[in-house]
């Protein structure tokens, strides 16, 4: 049974959940899975085995509905694991309390020197009981998230109603997912219902290694083409995982330190440039209201597809 079936979420609201699921809007991005990932495994390194001493919080928008009194049962905890489910970020301490984080756009946690000042971009600080480091949430737009999760009703949450997630699914429940949907491909792959972790840069990049245009109707992808997708999906977010994921603007480790994997794009922002598997310029378009990069040559738009468009004219 999964560790986490026994909590509540406690700070959700249907724009929260608009956001999580669907996506920001358009013009902005947030860490996904793999920059998510990295931190958990920078932070995992430091902080496991150390006892929360005192939690403050300096932007109540953070916290959204979650009562003061759930701040102060996290008080005296040690953390005893750290974990990802899709882009939330989970802290696992001995007390039976659970912090989950959602960096949003440009939300980062940091391990700073415990006597550190503050600065404006703080918006919640850790400290710990005899370690001479605490741990800061900054996020300088004021998008991302903090709920405190505890021991209620089974199966209840925000986090039940996440997908598989991006990095375990295995091919054949990724096909059961893809036909299930006659959505384009892009619109499902973002759909954090469906399959948690992926965004608009891992999934444009999957995309394009797996030759398959973003506007396919999801059940009109073929086994091979499900298989090559499913193959490229997993390869791209390990490959960033091993990178510390994509530095775009915001998003540092838990060190400070950029990712590295933006190096290896072959499409996303690569606009106008040459495709680095044919030549052919990269183009622009929207999907479903989102940006998006791809190869024309590469990803051919599907007869259906084609077919759909002279029908609307």
């Amino acid at each position: 049974m999964d560790a986490r079936a026994g909590f509540k979420l406690l700070n959700f609201d249907v724009g929260m959940a608009a956001w999580l699921f669907l996506g920001p809007r358009p013009g902005g991005e947030m860490p996904e899975l793999p920059e998510v990932e990295t931190m958990v495994l920078g932070l995992r390194e430091s902080i496991l085995g150390q006892r929360v001493r005192r939690v403050r919080v300096f932007c109540d928008r953070l916290m959204g509905q979650v009562p003061s009194a759930s701040l102060r049962k996290v008080e005296g905890g040690r953390v005893i694991g750290l974990s990802r489910k899709g882009k939330f970020l989970l802290f696992h301490l001995s007390n039976g309390s659970m912090l989950v984080f959602h960096l949003r756009m440009t939300g980062k946690l940091l391990l700073v020197p415990s006597a550190r000042p503050l600065t404006k971009r703080d918006r919640l600080r850790l400290d710990f009981s005899d370690w001479d480091w605490a741990l800061n949430f900054e996020d300088t737009r004021r998008f991302g998230s903090l709920d405190i999760l505890h021991a209620w009703e089974p199966g209840d949450g925000l986090l039940r109603e996440l997908g598989p997630d991006a990095l375990l699914v295995d091919l054949v429940d990724f096909r059961e997912l893809l036909a299930g949907s006659r959505r384009p491909l892009k619109a499902l792959l973002l759909d954090q219902r469906v399959i948690a972790g992926l965004g608009n840069i891992y999934v444009d990049e999957s995309l394009h290694r797996a030759g398959i245009h973003p506007r396919t109707p999801a059940d009109a992808v073929t086994p091979a083409e499900a298989r090559r997708l499913h193959s490229a999906m997993r390869q791209v977010l390990r490959k960033a995982i091993v990178c510390r994921g994509s530095s775009i603007s915001d998003y540092r480790d838990s060190h400070g330190r950029p990712g590295t994997y933006q190096k290896h794009h072959r499409v996303y922002q690569r606009r106008g440039e040459p495709c680095r598997t044919c030549g052919a310029p990269i183009e622009h378009i929207r999907v479903g209201g989102r940006g998006t990069h791809l190869c024309p040559a590469c990803q051919k738009v599907p007869a259906a597809v084609r077919a759909s468009a002279r029908a609307k004219r």
